[in-house]
């Protein structure tokens, strides 16, 4: 298996670290690279033709798109507990913490392209708060959920495990943790994971 992707995107570390507690880190090659919607790698675009990563190849050599689709993969192939619940209430909710987990990232990315790839003259400073605003209504919603996150491993506490780091790394100035109390306790706890560790960006000195 081949993995193709940025060690800074939010959405490689979290294939990366679902490999991991999947225990097929070992299986994929890992190809590092950098990609953007003006200026697409070749070489990625190649594998997918939307240009975007994560991208997998797998042994027989289909390719995988999304996190989402390589996320699941990896779990149906793994020899560890599924991070995917069979179905119920534990099912819906690993889901749903997901599709936030997303959905915050997104924003989180698209401010940063906003800021870093359009030209200052036409950045648009309110487009940029309203996906701010995306971002602190999910990680209220997250908070006040936090519970629900204790002792468990899933996709949803893999997502939004990655989802805290991203930010830590991305916008320190956001200081995410204040009035977060519940989230920002179960993240210090699930950062020390040995797949969150190994993967960890890394976090640009003050």
């Amino acid at each position: 298996m081949e993995l193709f992707g940025s060690s800074a995107s939010p959405f490689v570390r979290k294939v990366r670290v679902m490999a991991i507690e999947a225990g097929v880190d070992t299986t994929f090659v890992w190809r590092e690279l950098s990609t953007t919607p003006i200026n697409p790698d070749l070489q990625l675009a190649e594998a997918n033709p939307l240009a975007k990563m994560p991208t997998m190849m797998t042994a027989n050599r289909q390719m995988l798109y999304d996190s989402r689709v390589i996320c699941e993969y990896l779990d149906s192939v793994g020899g560890g507990p599924t991070m995917f619940p069979d179905s119920g209430e534990l099912r819906w909710r690993a889901l749903c913490q997901q599709a936030l987990g997303d959905g915050i990232l997104d924003a989180a990315v698209s401010i940063r392209y906003e800021r870093n790839m359009r030209p200052p003259e036409k950045m648009w400073e309110g487009w940029i708060e309203g996906q701010f605003g995306k971002i602190r209504r999910g990680l209220d919603r997250v908070n006040a959920e936090a519970e629900y996150l204790n002792g468990v491993l899933d996709i949803g506490a893999i997502t939004l495990g990655c989802v805290a780091g991203y930010l830590d790394f991305r916008f320190p100035e956001e200081n995410w943790r204040e009035g977060r109390a519940a989230l920002a306790s179960w993240y210090e706890t699930f950062s020390i994971r040995k797949s969150m560790s190994s993967t960890a960006h890394v976090v640009p000195k003050p």
